[in-house]
């Protein structure tokens, strides 16, 4: 047996009339309206797509080339009604709809994504200027809400700096310590938990944390320096002389070194090589520097050393 050709329109037909009989959505109801761009301009193509609440039949159409949409033979219900464009956000909207009622003309406007990273910039400076200026909690709420936002981001050690600032040790250590997590090889965040562990007085677990720094990847010689003072205070000579090699390794230019090691070759009574530090302080030093006239007695005190 043949099968026949069923004429188009036939088809067409039967298949909007068994469409019909099976969506409980429709009606004599409309909604219609306009999309427009993030320029205001009319948006051509962009897909609508409707569906009655507790229904599954969805209604679909396109704005013209004015932008224009329009959804007819809805049934009486809540709809909800998605806008839908390359290069925008899906936009949505909630539409009671009566019987057989026509709603006047909607406008919907379509925004582009945008970029998290210059979003998180430009929060991060805001918070970054509220801190200098001292208002760190005002700058953490910037960072906690950047935290709420983008929970993958790596803002933890900005808000540690903060209850550092506040003295709030067991904060800043907390929130350091999620910092490392997320990123064990961290250097700042390394040296910040070590000068936050510094500043509670918990040197022990400062030291420790040092050590686990790779010194040829800091930024500076700060809390280097820092804990090698704290060393030189604490006696231990050995120590600090230890740190303030590595320091001057890295950073033979950085002057203040030189003085810090003279000091502990002096707690460590090794003259000789604290003048020979202390020289090299001087002759690199600017006239400014606060350790300048001390490095000056010192060898006067140490000339005959030889």
């Amino acid at each position: 047996m043949k099968r026949r050709r069923i004429p188009a329109f036939i088809l067409a037909c039967l298949l909007a009339a068994g469409a019909a009989a099976s969506a409980q959505s429709r009606g004599n109801g409309r909604i219609e309206g306009k999309v427009e761009d993030d320029q205001g301009q009319p948006a051509e193509g962009v897909v609508i797509r409707a569906l009655m609440k507790g229904q599954t039949d969805v209604v679909q159409a396109k704005t013209n080339n004015k932008g224009e949409w329009r959804l007819n033979n809805l049934g009486a219900g809540d709809w909800t009604i998605e806008f839908l464009q390359e290069g925008f956000e899906p936009n949505r909207i909630e539409v009671t709809l009566g019987p057989n009622e026509r709603k006047p003309p909607i406008t919907v406007a379509l925004a582009r994504p945008v970029d998290p990273t210059v979003e998180i910039q430009n929060e991060a400076k805001k918070a970054m200027e509220l801190a200098q200026g001292g208002k760190f909690a005002e700058a953490r709420q910037i960072y906690e809400a950047l935290l709420a936002k983008y929970p993958t981001i790596q803002i933890h050690p900005f808000i540690a700096r903060t209850y550092a600032a506040e003295k709030n040790y067991e904060k800043a250590i907390e929130h350091a310590k999620m910092g490392l997590a997320s990123e064990p090889d961290s250097v700042d965040t390394k040296l910040l938990l070590a000068d936050v562990y510094m500043e509670k007085g918990d040197k022990e677990e400062a030291y420790k944390m040092l050590d686990t720094v790779d010194i040829t990847k800091a930024p500076d010689a700060v809390s280097f320096i820092n804990a090698s003072i704290t060393l030189i205070n604490d006696k231990k000579a050995a120590e600090a002389i230890a740190i303030l090699d590595k320091v001057i390794a890295q950073w033979p230019q950085q002057a203040e070194a030189y003085y810090y090691r003279g000091r502990a070759y002096i707690a460590g009574e090794k003259m000789a090589e604290a003048k020979a530090d202390f020289e090299k302080f001087v002759s690199m030093a600017r006239p400014d520097s606060p350790q300048l006239e001390d490095a000056k007695k010192l060898l006067e005190q140490l000339k005959d050393v030889k």
